[in-house]
């Protein structure tokens, strides 16, 4: 039966390390806590070896040496293809706000895209171009899954999250009132005991 040794925390699109740290500070987990940055993404220097988004899965796979539950933030769909990679040795997700891996247009989803690219300019035009729809391979993902969604976010809006319920074997959701597409950020002090409780269920061994 597996615990989390690790927590490791993805940013989303904008690449801001900062947006995990009041949430992290509020866990009362004894894992490792672990904030990565993408390479290209807000103040991480682009590298040759991250040239599309394979390639960033294949980076976040290789922090993944442990035990490990992955919180992802918006590009949520980073997380669920690393636990699809490493179901060894990936515990449990926590998804927020998640946007892409299904068609989102469908669900009432505000495309983020325009104006990701203006507000971040040096975004990589690999990133802006990806579109895939993982929805078949969610059936897959055995660990607990924490959803984590707002009331008010125009970018994913609640629909998103009951369709990633219905998809999940293994998931439970919970809904911050008034929350935006930032709520892991502005509501940490909320939700923290919801995660550090997710984090507690017993992930078997697959």
């Amino acid at each position: 039966m597996l615990t989390p040794s690790k927590l490791l925390f993805l940013p989303g699109a904008s690449g801001n390390k900062d947006f995990w740290k009041p949430l992290a500070n509020q866990l009362n987990s004894r894992a490792a806590k672990s904030i990565i940055g993408y390479p290209g993404f807000g103040q991480e220097p682009a590298i040759p070896a991250v040239n599309s988004f394979s390639d960033l899965v294949g980076m976040v796979v290789s922090h993944i040496d442990q035990p490990t539950a992955l919180i992802g933030q918006s590009m949520g769909v980073l997380a669920t293809y690393a636990a699809l990679r490493r179901p060894d040795l990936v515990t449990h997700l926590v998804l927020a706000v998640t946007s892409g891996g299904m068609d989102m247009t469908s669900l009432g989803a505000q495309d983020w895209r325009e104006g990701f690219a203006s507000a971040y300019p040096s975004l990589p035009d690999w990133f802006l171009s990806f579109k895939s729809d993982i929805s078949p391979e969610l059936g897959k993902i055995s660990q607990p899954v924490l959803l984590l969604w707002g009331d008010v976010d125009p970018l994913s809006p609640v629909a998103v999250g009951h369709r990633l319920l219905e998809l999940l074997p293994n998931a439970r959701m919970h809904v911050v009132s008034g929350g935006d597409h930032d709520l892991a950020h502005v509501h940490a002090k909320e939700i923290a005991p919801f995660v550090d409780a997710h984090l507690m269920q017993i992930s078997s061994e697959r």
